[in-house]
């Protein structure tokens, strides 16, 4: 049976701030209501355990309460992962704060735990300054094409010309090497532009913009490569530009598909997952309901090294890769109004991709 909250604490029940109360052995006394939905836990399961084997890996919990008992004052720390014994992980900000309370009519020093989750915040933050970013990348890449285009025309039509006036056959080979290199750049430069042309907007279903990039990956790979659909076929149509949107999921999957191929991933698998996200708030507007798209991969994961940066143009963790593949994913699903992010381990990587559906969009889906 869970225990009674201290006297004088009796309306920690009702408020929305996850409370935990911890006793001088730093073992937990009480856990209300919104602590147990926070960090889906009961507080019976975890009354009178160790802070320690509630929370794994806590050091920086630790630390703020090390301090708060110090001090004998409340001490605050911000935005860290708390992950819970069975594995959930929540971003938190938490205040510890000492006390002396009765409970069961024994006076004694305890701790109060309160914790404020920050992962919508920390998403909102994460959204603005991807936003950003790619607003800085878009404009950096476009007006770079611009002066690169312009001097490779110059560049192959001089190679054209020198070709003509070579006395010997056998020297037009190195004017071929400038035409070819000349013609790759300029294809490169073309990709470079591409997000800026103008979206052709219309109802779109997302299953087929899937059915069709699972189509050009098994030709493109058809025995290393098992492609698996799960798929919500009642979601409804969104408006979208379906080749582009095509072009932002095939880059993803093409990436992973490429990864698993060069590191000879056994049973390597893509899996294209789509659900519904309800209330969700995409570049501070929000939104009834959405389409959460996942594409899944069991390959070797994203480097370390790159992890942070792998939306960034001309980065990319594949040798001979252009680093474009992600940038333009981003560009594209952007231009939806929609928000794309990474979570990556070796053995699985997801990509996120929530698509917005707007509510007009809604009422004709059900009349």
């Amino acid at each position: 049976m869970v225990q009674k909250s201290p006297n004088g604490f009796n309306g920690l029940e009702h408020i929305a701030t996850a409370v935990i109360l911890l006793n001088n052995r730093l073992e937990v006394t009480y856990a209300n209501s919104s602590a147990e939905i926070l960090f889906a836990f009961s507080a019976n399961q975890i009354q009178g355990a160790h802070i320690h084997d509630v929370f794994i890996n806590c050091e920086i919990l630790q630390m703020a309460v090390t301090n708060a008992i110090q001090t004998q004052s409340p001490y605050r720390e911000h935005e860290f992962a708390l992950t819970t014994q069975r594995g959930h992980t929540t971003a938190v900000t938490c205040t510890v704060t000492p006390i002396s309370a009765s409970f069961n009519q024994t006076p004694e020093d305890m701790l109060i735990l309160e914790f404020v989750q920050m992962d919508q915040q920390l998403r909102i933050a994460r959204e603005e300054r991807m936003l950003i970013q790619q607003q800085a990348n878009s404009e950096l890449l476009r007006n770079l094409a611009h002066e690169i285009r312009n001097p490779l025309g110059g560049l192959r039509g001089a190679a054209q010309l020198l070709e003509f006036e070579l006395p010997q056959p056998s020297l037009k080979e190195y004017t071929q090497v400038i035409i070819k290199e000349a013609d790759r750049l300029h294809s490169l430069m073309d990709r470079l532009l591409a997000p800026h042309r103008v979206p052709k907007y219309e109802p779109t279903n997302i299953h087929e913009v899937l059915e069709r990039v699972r189509s050009l990956l098994l030709a493109e790979s058809p025995n290393h490569i098992r492609v698996i659909r799960d798929y919500d076929t009642s979601l409804p149509e969104l408006i979208g530009d379906r080749e582009k949107l095509i072009q932002a999921v095939l880059n993803i999957a093409r990436n992973a598909a490429q990864a698993m191929q060069q590191h000879q991933t056994e049973g390597a698998s893509i899996t294209l997952r789509t659900r519904a996200e309800r209330q969700i708030t995409l570049a501070r507007k929000r939104y009834r309901v959405g389409i959460h798209l996942e594409i899944i991969d069991n390959g070797p994961g994203i480097p370390a090294g790159i992890k942070e940066r792998i939306f960034y143009p001309l980065v990319s963790g594949r040798e001979g890769g252009t680093g474009l593949g992600l940038a333009l994913a981003q560009t594209f699903i952007t231009q939806h109004h929609g928000m794309i992010d990474c979570d990556s381990q070796p053995g699985k990587t997801i990509f996120h991709i929530l698509l917005p559906i707007e509510s007009t969009q809604l009422k004709s889906s059900v009349q």
